[in-house]
Order: structure tokens, then sequence, then C-alpha cells
């Protein structure tokens, strides 16, 4: 199995050097403890992947519409941030094709080790498990052509930091791609409300505010979640 040499260096360019200036002087957390469960060594992947692919869960099943609003072609570098069991890099690893390359960002050890062997008994030989962190997702440079998270976003601990190794990762013109649960006071259930730092407003003021520009709300008829997509200038 080969892995993905990762370095996270803080410099992520001249267009952002007023932003990288905003991350410094204001990066902290904003929802502290967030992760804890899911970087728990105790964590109990087999149980979670039941959770997370579940027909009631609006991210898996309707996981071939977001993909087809991705528009992923053949040979693209594309990233999925918040990989978790892996349902949606299969779904990548068939679109870029042999030529292309799936990143599986993960900040969990134990999801690590679940989607190595995932990938290994699959035969994904175009996904590559990437080992994150809370403030980078660790990937170089202009290395990818595309974003995505999916029921993440609102997991980003230090958001600033975060969206700014995002937008280094990126290539110029690529895409970040947001899918993840709305937050709307009465039809929210309570116990998500209180569980979501933010909602779809929110969140795409705060991804704005990092220098990316919004070009598409994707109509999917989602009931539960939104889906955002983003361009790096």
């Amino acid at each position: 199995m080969r892995h993905f040499p990762f370095g996270c260096r803080v410099w992520i360019g001249v267009p952002l050097a007023v932003f990288v200036l905003t991350v410094s002087a204001q990066d902290q957390s904003v929802s502290e403890g967030i992760n804890e469960r899911f970087t728990d060594s105790r964590l109990d992947t087999g149980r979670s992947t039941s959770m997370f692919e579940n027909e009631n869960r609006e991210v898996f099943s309707r996981r071939h519409d977001v993909l087809e609003a991705m528009n992923i072609e053949r040979g693209m570098m594309v990233a999925d941030v918040g990989a978790g069991s892996g349902f949606y890099i299969e779904l990548m690893a068939t679109a870029v094709g042999p030529e292309g390359r799936v990143y599986a960002v993960e900040i969990a050890p134990n999801w690590i080790d679940y989607l190595n062997d995932k990938v290994a008994a699959e035969g994904l030989d175009n996904v590559h498990v990437v080992l994150g962190g809370e403030r980078s997702v660790g990937l170089p440079e202009g290395s990818i052509d595309l974003a995505f998270s999916s029921d993440t976003y609102h997991h980003f601990e230090y958001p600033q930091s975060s969206l700014a190794s995002i937008y280094r990762a990126l290539k110029p013109g690529g895409r970040w791609v947001v899918l993840d649960y709305d937050r709307i006071p009465g039809v929210t259930p309570a116990g998500r409300m209180n569980h979501l730092r933010l909602g779809k407003t929110e969140a795409i003021a705060e991804i704005e505010a990092a220098g990316f520009t919004l070009i598409e709300e994707a109509n999917l008829d989602l009931t539960e979640n939104y889906l955002a997509i983003f361009r790096r200038p």
C-alpha cells in the first residue's frame, strides 16, 4: 500500500497574504473537543460505518446525485476531506479513472487504518490515504483539482487554518465542494441544532471570507443538507 507524502507548510501564496495574517491572529478553536470521539483510539469503525452507510442518511442515499453534481472528469486529482468509511472515494476512484487520483483525508487514526484496509481489499490503486490534522488537510500546494467534504465542514475546529490549507492544496481555478447539514430553526431537530456550529448561510460566508468564490448552490432537492460549490480564484 502506497501512502502519499504530506508536509504542511504555513505559506499559502501571495493572493492570501492578508488572510494568512488573519489566521495567525485569530486561529482558535470554534468548538473545542468536537472531534474527540473520532480521534479516540476506542472508536469502533465497524459500528460507525453501519451508521454512516445508512439509506436514511441523505448524504449516503443521494451519493450518486452528489457525485454527478461535482462534474468530476477522468484524470482529475480530487480529495475527500473527512472520508470516514470511504463510500465517496469508491465513486470518485471510478470517476477519475486510473490516470486520476483520489486522496482520502482523515484526522482519525482508526479511520486511517480502516481506509487503508478498504483500499487494499478493493484494489483501489488510484486512492491514497492521507492523515490530515485539525488545522490542515495535509496535501501539498497545488496538488488537487477538487476538494470535497460530506457531513464534515461543521466539524472544522479551526476553520481559518483548514480553509487556508484547502485553498493552498487546490490548483488555481480548482473547486471546493461542501455537502453538509443545514441549520434551520424550527425544522432541524433540536439535537442536531445543538451539535451544528453553523448552517448553510454562515458556512458560505465563512468560506467566502477565506478567499473562495461561491459558483453554485446545487439544486438536488435535498431536505436536510445543502451542496455548495466554490472556486479558488
